[in-house]
């Protein structure tokens, strides 16, 4: 592509590269400039302008991104995902509902190293989203780019992009109640909301004292497809009342404990081929915390493997929380 200013009289057929405002003549970035537009410049009294010319070889900017996105996303319907119209270089993939972005990380890199003009932003792997959602942007950067190197970024982003859709319809939540502890209606709405962003439907709330038989039998009893338990008392130990719990009622523990914070007390497991997930007290809360990491993948049929949550706590810090009773931060001793 060749770049740079020409006389407006050598400008025919070529792509203006900056928008021209002016009381006379109003033309557009990207604008392909023809015989009329060129009068209309020398009307308006512009000598010189700055173009772009494609070279033999070269693809337009949108036939490119539209090419990048179709590689990236063949089969847009199939994997819960739809692209834009290609515009300006541009090509948005957008979440077609609610649902978790599952990135093959090494092919989008590989991608964005192919040539600097050749760009694709996502959002992180594994991150929830809602329909509409903006998944991943296709961008090339110039007004132009060689085919070879549009074919060799395609070659490489084969089926890159897919949104994992939720697998489950309903969930039933069990809350234990502890003596002075807090309330069940701001958890219940809160939770609900949170499985309404995944649409799936709260069946039944159930609440239970915190003792191991009656958590046993609301186990046991659950008509959702997926259990979620918060308890009163902060879950301390694999062994204490609601892990415990699970095992009692014929499930398994699966993980303890994860390097999120807020969220470091969850539990998952798993009862019946059913999820079992023991929601940290920072859930009552609607700020992220590292229960909504795992819950959108499991939500969605996502195995959460120790692996996986092992590499959550890089970036797992996720925020201060002010009123905490025993804040992270240190505290100036008082005079």
């Amino acid at each position: 592509m060749k770049f740079g200013p020409v006389p407006v009289a050598e400008a025919e057929g070529a792509l203006l590269a900056h928008s021209i405002r002016g009381e006379k003549v109003k033309l557009k970035k990207g604008l392909q400039l023809t015989a009329q537009h060129l009068d209309q410049l020398r009307a308006a009294g512009v000598e010189e302008v700055i173009v772009a010319r494609l070279d033999p070889g070269d693809l337009h900017e949108d036939e490119a991104a539209g090419r990048l996105a179709a590689a990236l996303v063949p089969e847009p319907e199939a994997v819960g995902l739809r692209l834009t119209a290609p515009f300006t270089g541009r090509v948005n993939v957008l979440a077609d509902g609610a649902g978790v972005a599952c990135l093959d990380v090494a092919a989008l890199e590989a991608v964005n190293r192919v040539d600097p003009m050749i760009t694709v932003a996502t959002v992180p792997d594994c991150q929830q989203m809602a329909a509409g959602g903006m998944v991943a942007t296709v961008k090339v950067i110039s007004f132009g780019v060689s085919e070879q190197q549009v074919m060799r970024a395609c070659e490489g982003a084969r089926g890159a992009l897919r949104l994992a859709r939720p697998v489950y319809q309903t969930a039933t939540l069990i809350i234990t109640e502890v003596p002075g502890g807090p309330g069940e209606d701001k958890a219940r709405k809160v939770i609900g909301d949170r499985l309404k962003a995944l649409e799936i439907q709260m069946v039944e709330c159930v609440v239970v004292a915190h003792c191991g038989a009656d958590l046993v039998a609301a186990m046991q009893a659950a008509q959702g497809q997926l259990v979620l338990v918060l308890t009163g008392s902060a879950t301390m130990d694999i062994d204490d009342v609601a892990p415990l719990a699970l095992r009692q009622a014929g499930g398994r523990v699966e993980r303890f404990g994860m390097p999120v914070d807020p969220g470091n007390l969850l539990f998952l497991g798993e009862l019946s081929g059913r999820p079992v997930i023991g929601l940290p007290g920072c859930a009552r809360s609607p700020a992220l915390n590292g229960a909504d990491w795992v819950l959108s993948r499991v939500a969605c049929g996502l195995a959460v493997s120790d692996d996986d949550i092992a590499a959550m706590g890089v970036g797992g810090l996720l925020k201060e929380i002010p009123t905490r009773p025993q804040p992270r931060a240190g505290r100036k001793a008082k005079p």
